[in-house]
């Protein structure tokens, strides 16, 4: 996995880390990264780990991996507990996020650090840490209003990096979790490129950094913060939202169906071209 991210570093350009909790998500993705030639890593939050289940989605990758011969990871998303920290490294996970952002900068660095030391002795490459505040949640949102204190501050970045071991750093500059609506188009905040530039200035080739927020960020932001040194962008929300909106609109159209096989092959279209558009804004495509 490490050495995906080093090539899209040196080549500038990012890996989509796509949220799911069921099949047909993951199906959409794989499909979408197997048309258009690009590795990508499937993610799932506590709450989709408990749905789905760790192991369960574990082997579900394995098979995909197998049939596509793709470069496709699993990663844990905003890992809150040691217990689903645990669940996931046991479950052979290729990458894992301790979030500590509620913590304090102190208690942030003791547990990522422990986590750090569990992955690394099981073999996962990849622990992911966060420093910073991203408000929000993956869903629409009224209005957001981002404060100084949120954004990662370079220094910091570099000591908790100094201090943890983490391989990647998941960084707050601008970025919200879900999408601000305005008049049915995104509201979200422009993204501080210039404090990008700075913690990018600061920590130099030592982490790789990340982006979550991925969903109504605007692209012209997210072009340039793939130019400034982010290897991986997390989406969750506008996949959330197709979804939801390709269901209600098929059983609507279709009120008497009943069978999932015929129900769900437009909802797995309408994500997989959010997954292919979100691919080529990265610029991930045709990197296999």
């Amino acid at each position: 996995m490490l050495d995906v991210f080093k090539k899209a570093q040196t080549n500038h350009y990012a890996i989509g880390a796509f949220n799911v909790s069921n099949l047909e998500q993951v199906k959409a993705i794989v499909q979408a990264a197997q048309k258009l030639e690009s590795p990508v890593i499937v993610a799932t939050s506590q709450g989709e780990s408990n749905f789905i289940g760790v192991r369960q989605i574990r082997a579900l990758i394995n098979v995909y991996k197998k049939e596509t011969g793709l470069p496709i990871f699993l990663h844990l998303d905003h890992g809150k507990s040691w217990e689903i920290i645990q669940k996931a490294v046991e479950s052979g996970y290729d990458s894992v996020q301790f979030d500590g952002s509620e913590l304090s900068f102190e208690e942030n660095i003791k547990m990522t650090k422990k986590v750090v030391n569990l992955a690394k002795g099981k073999g996962i490459q990849n622990v992911e840490g966060e420093i910073g505040y991203l408000r929000g949640s993956s869903s629409l949102q009224e209005s957001m209003e981002i404060k100084e204190e949120d954004l990662t501050k370079p220094k910091q970045a570099k000591e908790f990096i100094k201090n943890t071991g983490v391989t990647s750093l998941a960084i707050a500059i601008g970025n919200i979790h879900g999408i601000i609506k305005k008049n049915d188009i995104s509201g979200n905040p422009h993204l501080f490129i210039d404090r990008l530039k700075e913690i990018n200035s600061v920590l130099g080739k030592e982490v790789f950094l990340v982006l979550h927020g991925g969903s109504g960020t605007p692209e012209d932001d997210i072009q340039k913060a793939v130019e400034s040194g982010i290897v991986k962008i997390n989406v969750n929300t506008e996949l959330r939202l197709a979804y939801a909106k390709a269901l209600r609109k098929f059983l609507k159209e279709n009120p008497k169906q009943t069978t999932p096989y015929k129900i769900m092959p437009s909802v797995v279209e309408t994500v997989q071209k959010v997954v292919e558009e979100k691919i080529k804004l990265f610029k991930s495509n045709n990197r296999l």
